[in-house]
């Protein structure tokens, strides 16, 4: 069940990306998948900043925080 909850958290994490990176996003299945990498992300940077998530709402802030990251640099690599 761990497995399947956290592909959703970032799924929604990536839709919720795409809404805040308005033209730097890849369409709804292209900003899960990379919500679902985000999360990857977050979680990394959350832990070398030494902070951890909490609960769903931890997780999905960290994943959106991964994801909204993960757009911008890919925003700026295309260009």
């Amino acid at each position: 069940m761990g497995f399947i909850l956290w592909l959703i958290i970032g799924g929604l994490a990536g839709w919720i990306a795409g809404n805040i990176m308005r033209g730097g996003g890849f369409g709804l299945l292209g900003n899960i998948g990379v919500g679902i990498v985000g999360a990857l992300v977050g979680g990394l940077l959350f832990r070398l900043i030494g902070l951890a998530s909490q609960g769903l709402i931890g997780s999905l802030v960290m994943a959106t925080v991964g994801a909204v990251l993960l757009l911008w640099v890919v925003a700026k690599l295309r260009k």
